[in-house]
């Protein structure tokens, strides 16, 4: 519950509204809507309903909503790992070549001896 009353918080914070403008358009008062940022409280389905429409989406997108940031810093993550990946692969092509040019002369050290 922590995750979504973060996500919660964050979508407010985007519109611009006090904790005090989003109680009033859900009918809950202050303390309530606190405890439902702050995960304190669990949510029923009829409020995460109505929570959803609130910030125009369906329940599923605020269920899966993730912070721009967060996204960005797995993407970041994601580049570098992709980056070393190719590193790695390009290491290892390089061995191949030297195994094969060692194998080539010990080869053909073998047929001239």
């Amino acid at each position: 519950m922590k995750t979504l009353g973060k996500k919660i918080r964050l979508l407010r914070h985007q519109k611009g509204w006090s904790q005090e403008d989003v109680a009033k358009r859900l009918d809950i008062s202050i303390p309530a809507f606190s405890k439902i940022e702050t995960g304190i409280t669990d949510i029923n389905l009829s409020r995460l309903e109505q929570i959803a429409n609130l910030f125009e989406m369906s329940v599923v997108q605020l269920l899966t909503f993730n912070d721009s940031e967060q996204d960005q810093k797995f993407v970041n993550e994601l580049e570098t790992v992709n980056k070393r990946l190719m590193d790695r692969e390009t290491e290892v092509i390089d061995l191949q070549k030297k195994v094969i040019e060692l194998f080539e002369e010990l080869r053909h050290s073998k047929v001239t001896a």
